[in-house]
């Protein structure tokens, strides 16, 4: 075989290593930005160091969590609303974590794309820092992979990774849920990362104009409603898991509240959620009308308006609602623990959420 007439780069196949190096420029101010006890190191290391002594543990555990954001990407890289899906990997990675009673303690992203477009990774990472900011861990790390012929052209592929700890003896496993046990829900924000494939589906289906108000909401347009990132429960629920007010907790995710509230009960316990007992958001009842949806249907897919669910002591479900409402949190009464299989139960009257009846919809997990 002869010799080229001019020499292969890796710039020719695609690949920037400047583009690369300019990234990193740019992103270590935004990381640096995020360090906290434990955490001091700059990137460009191999790997990322954390003392967990430094961020006062004595004997942790530690807890680790991996997500994406699903196709709520695919409305990102649409729309150009690349500015908040980072905080979206960040909260479903930090929101797991909480859930064991763990504080969030560093992060690690992976951004894969076919070619580095002009800043929009770093749009991208500059969210993942808020996040991180939000959550207080520390952005320690990263990888952005520039890879031709993997993605179509402006596709990319976000994944997220977080460690927490929680001291030994304080992790949250559902063993003190007990019947009687009072259930809190706290607002979620929006559709969060979940059920984004209905959510696209129905809008190529009814040709939805995305830049054009929102039907249930004037003020907004469509996309920046969906697009609107997870809500982060992390610092208000801490210091009440660290005090012993919680019993359990539940981040509702892929599968709603029938799936996810089961996930943190022990055998014995079945949770009955009372859905009359807070308004269905507009931006819900909008998705429910549009695609017919059954309110069971609901219960197993979207969040419902409830992001994050505590199980806590009758007795103490007052002052955790006060004490959560005081951290800038919305707070619901929705419900309660009761005898039976481990699992769940969601309720509703004839209207509530649009039920031509009364009607229930149960999981056993």
């Amino acid at each position: 075989m002869s010799e080229p007439d001019t020499p292969y780069t890796y710039a020719q196949a695609g690949v920037s290593i400047e583009a690369g190096n300019r990234l990193v420029r740019a992103i270590a101010p935004l990381a640096k930005a995020t360090a906290r006890p434990g955490a001091t190191g700059d990137l460009g290391g191999f790997g990322g160091f954390f003392d967990p002594k430094a961020a006062g543990y004595a004997d942790p555990l530690l807890v680790a969590a991996n997500d994406g954001v699903g196709t709520k990407l695919k409305l990102a890289i649409e729309h150009d609303r690349h500015d908040s899906v980072g905080i979206d990997l960040v909260a479903m990675c930090v929101n797991d974590l909480i859930v064991q009673g763990a504080e969030p303690l560093f992060f690690l992203d992976y951004f894969a794309t076919g070619k580095l477009e002009e800043g929009v990774a770093e749009r991208v990472i500059a969210g993942i820092a808020g996040g991180c900011n939000q959550a207080g861990c520390a952005l320690i790390g990263g990888e952005t992979a520039e890879m031709p012929g993997m993605y179509a052209p402006g596709d990319y592929d976000l994944a997220g990774f977080c460690v927490g700890a929680v001291e030994r003896g304080e992790q949250l496993t559902g063993e003190r849920v007990a019947p009687g046990d009072v259930l809190i829900g706290l607002a979620s924000s929006g559709v969060h990362s979940n059920g984004y494939s209905l959510v696209r589906r129905l809008a190529a289906d009814f040709g939805w104009k995305m830049n054009r108000p929102a039907l249930f909401d004037p003020e907004r347009l469509l996309i920046d409603a969906l697009i609107e990132p997870t809500r982060i429960y992390v610092a208000s629920l801490l210091p009440l898991i660290r005090e012993g007010h919680v019993n359990a907790l539940a981040h509702i995710t892929g599968g709603g509240l029938l799936e996810n509230i089961p996930r943190s009960l022990p055998a014995g316990a079945h949770a009955l959620v009372d859905a009359d007992s807070w308004d269905q958001p507009r931006l819900m009842a909008f998705l429910q009308a549009q695609g017919n949806i059954e309110p069971e249907e609901m219960a197993r897919t979207f969040n419902c308006g409830i992001g994050m669910v505590l199980a806590v002591a009758a007795d103490r479900a007052e002052t955790v609602i006060g004490r959560l409402e005081a951290a800038g949190e919305t707070a619901f009464r929705i419900g309660e623990i009761g005898e039976g299989p481990r699992g769940c139960t969601v309720r509703g009257s004839q209207g509530t959420w649009s039920a031509r009846a009364e009607w229930q919809a149960a999981h056993h997990g």
